[in-house]
């Protein structure tokens, strides 16, 4: 599944990245939203990896996908949405995000690895 999982969130990644540096600019026209927006698709993609990271690790641990999931869709998330509306107060749940991806790598790095 986090095979899956991390295929479909780096195309979305790749696909939103590739809004942000073509097409974003006919509908935003602020340069720090752009820039938000970037931000978003950069957070985006990398955590997409690290859902891959996850399906690889032997163990198979869930919980740092899901967290890289979670992560993906209060940090990024917020970021495309705040960028899209201007509606700034979003940012306050940005963090939120920040902090599902710190416990995503926290539990990857602490995730037991079986013994062959």
């Amino acid at each position: 599944m986090n095979w899956r999982l991390a295929g479909v969130l780096g195309f979305t990644g790749v696909a939103l990245g590739a809004f942000g540096a073509h097409g974003l600019k006919q509908v935003v026209t602020d340069p720090h939203l752009l820039e938000v927006w970037q931000t978003g698709a950069h957070y985006h993609l990398v955590h997409a990896v690290a859902v891959g990271m996850s399906a690889a690790h032997p163990g198979k641990p869930v919980w740092p996908a899901r967290l890289f999931l979670l992560g993906i869709l209060l940090f990024s998330g917020s970021l495309y949405t705040m960028a899209l509306t201007g509606t700034l107060w979003l940012g306050a749940i940005t963090p939120l995000g920040g902090l599902a991806f710190l416990a995503g790598w926290a539990m990857l790095a602490a995730a037991p690895v079986p013994e062959t």
